[in-house]
């Protein structure tokens, strides 16, 4: 037996574990294995470090940027392996990122949370095609309601980003684009069944001219569910299964209306109707549904002004509605309206200056603020520069923000990258960041009553600093990043006495210390690819020395796949250690091992099977206190993706 292999015990069962030494072992190990087994994989199925660092993104810096030359962490998630992987929702897909934790309150479509680093929920900005998603009430998007079948790519920053995002960018960013068409007509048909009752399906047609493209997607994922809520004793359990419904819909249109001038338009509507356990003082066994709609609208303008200088002119809006019922009804509706002015100025090969205009609106309304709704804005101006000279190159940004409530905020960053020759490079980073605070927060009965002389909520600040080394050659690449995120004024709900209620209060009082170490590899050895990500995690509660809730020390993934003629075979080892339910670290959840498979088969041209088997050994665990997650589930899809 190998010697980092251990056995986690589950209640009375056990089940053998990867544990994240030994994915980081396996992951290093094979790509040092790597380097001297020749490749048999075919030219379809090796990717290479080469073509991976090539692939342009855009969240790092906000102007199009190759990875390999990004100086911060940034993780792309391509297409391809959204259908292989993602048969779930969004946070299912991000578990398998380098620094990222998911929650779930149950199964399917339940309450989602991602901690980035170890940070907040709240403290991450998630982008749909450049639309800020965000709830002003808890605060943070609901990753449960994102329709995973509509998305083409998900880019993930690690670490503050305030500087090029303004609030809310403590822990990171996620940013998600929605499918783009070029070239001849392409119909994407997908149709799917599986455990729990799901059923699947989506369409999307898109194509385009170097004058006009369309894109335009359609996806409902219905499901009957399990009881996700374990404690029976609880006047909130109830014995009927929560299902699901989710149907979603996208369009996004492109025109070149003028030499170098580019309108793009883009929409976007999810709509989700989950079961939870809410009592039954309705009636025995009532349904208590949960409904959640999100919004995403953007029309935008490019422009080439000439071979240095560039523009983009944004208007967008977005909404969250949610509603509980019939238990214990609740209503809350969050509309973020924006507009932003970017513009590029390439200096020369090497230089890059870019500048940002930006105005947010928030809008609130909910049945526990004081007048029944809300409002506040912020404007923003900041300036990047983007440079590289030989080896080495260096991102820096500026920004500040003034808010209709708080006044102005100054965040700024500075990071380097150094190639260092034989395919290693170094980096490094500092900056800060803010999240100010919802208006649920600021304005409901829990928040300060400033009538009786009590102090406004400050905005909830951080300080990060951070170091990588990576090194890419060939199919082989392998990366680590130590970082040191320092957060202060966090927004707690607390003991009443500063506000209106006597249930309890929000108030400035908490602070956290964020640090860690996560590693990532992956090599081609031999016809199998390899990949994984380990966490070596440090949440802390700064006030009291406790670990952060929810968030466990230690958590790795590891993923095989290989192509066999028609089949493309994948499976995934998810390891995670212990974690706490509460800020008083006494309801410990216990770490688990799960295996999830995948396999693709080419049926014909333009059609192929898709099947996914997700914890594989039925393992009993929990990510939240007394939410059941789902046993062993299987998904059958079926795809036709013809080009018209």
């Amino acid at each position: 037996m190998l010697p980092f292999v251990s056995r986690a015990r589950a209640g009375a069962r056990s089940l053998l574990v990867l544990t994240p030494m030994a994915l980081a072992a396996l992951a290093f190990s094979s790509a040092a294995a790597a380097q001297s087994t020749p490749s048999s994989a075919s030219p379809s199925t090796a990717a290479s470090s080469t073509s991976r660092l090539d692939e342009v993104t855009v969240t790092g810096t906000r102007s199009p940027m190759k990875l390999s030359d990004v100086a911060v962490d940034l993780t792309v998630i391509n297409r391809d392996t959204i259908e292989r992987q993602g048969f779930g929702n969004i946070a299912a897909l991000l578990r398998n990122v380098a620094g990222l934790q998911i929650t779930s309150n149950g199964g399917p479509g339940n309450s989602s949370s991602v901690f980035v680093r170890g940070a907040e929920n709240r403290h991450t900005v998630v982008l749909i095609d450049g639309v800020r998603i965000d709830g002003q009430s808890t605060g943070g998007a609901r990753w449960e309601n994102l329709p995973l079948s509509l998305i083409d790519r998900v880019e993930v920053l690690k670490g503050p980003a305030s500087a090029l995002y303004g609030s809310d960018a403590i822990g990171g960013v996620v940013q998600i684009f929605t499918r783009q068409g070029s070239g001849r007509p392409q119909l994407d048909l997908g149709i799917g069944h599986g455990s729990l009752g799901q059923t699947k399906a989506d369409v999307s047609l898109l194509g385009g001219t170097a004058d006009f493209d369309y894109a335009g997607s359609l996806a409902i994922d219905r499901g009957t569910g399990f009881n996700v809520y374990a404690l029976t004793t609880n006047k909130n359990y109830n014995t009927d299964k929560d299902g699901w419904r989710n149907y979603n819909g996208s369009l996004r249109l492109g025109a070149r209306v003028a030499e170098g001038q580019r309108l793009e338009l883009i929409g976007l509507k999810s709509r989700s109707n989950v079961g939870y356990d809410a009592g039954t003082f309705v009636g025995k066994d009532s349904d208590d549904r949960g409904i959640t709609e999100s919004l995403a609208a953007k029309l935008s303008l490019k422009s080439s002004w000439s071979s240095a200088l560039s523009s983009q002119l944004s208007v967008g809006q977005s909404e969250e509605n949610y509603e509980t019922r019939p238990n214990a009804p609740y209503l809350s509706k969050t509309r973020i309206r924006s507009a932003s002015l970017l513009g590029f100025y390439k200096i020369n090969d090497q230089h890059q200056l870019n500048g940002v205009l930006e105005r947010r609106e928030d809008r609130l309304v909910n049945v526990d603020l004081i007048g029944g709704s809300g409002t506040r804005s912020q404007n923003a101006i900041g300036l990047s520069y983007l440079g590289n000279v030989g080896p080495v190159s260096l991102q820096a940004h500026g920004r500040h923000d003034d808010d209709s409530e708080f006044g102005g905020i100054d965040t700024g960053s500075l990071a380097a990258g150094v190639k260092l020759g034989g395919g290693w490079r170094v980096t490094a980073s500092a900056g800060n960041a803010f999240r100010a605070p919802t208006l649920y927060q600021r304005g409901s009965v829990y928040g300060p009553d400033t009538s009786k002389g009590f102090e406004e909520l400050r905005p909830e600040r951080s300080q990060n600093r951070e170091a990588g080394l990576a090194w890419a050659q060939g199919d082989i690449d392998v990366a680590i990043t130590t970082f040191h995120n320092r957060v202060t004024d966090l927004i707690a709900f607390g003991a009443a006495g500063s506000c209106r209620s006597t249930t309890g209060c929000y108030s400035n009082v908490a602070r956290a210390l964020l640090k860690g170490t996560s590693l990532k590899g992956g090599a081609q050895v031999g016809p199998v690819k390899l990949s994984s990500t380990v966490d070596f995690l440090d949440p802390t509660d700064a006030n009291s020395g406790r670990q952060l809730a929810r968030r466990a020390k230690r958590f790795g993934t590891l993923r095989a796949e290989t192509a066999l003629s028609a089949w493309t075979l994948g499976a995934t080892v998810v390891g995670s250690g212990d974690r706490f339910d509460d800020a008083a670290n006494k309801t410990r959840l216990k770490g688990y091992g799960l295996l999830n498979l995948d396999a693709q088969y080419a049926v014909a041209k333009d059609w192929r099977l898709q099947l996914n088997v997700d914890n594989a050994f039925n393992r009993d665990y929990q990510t939240a206190n007394n939410f059941i997650q789902a046993g062993r589930t299987w998904f059958v899809t079926l795809r036709y993706s013809p080009t018209l």
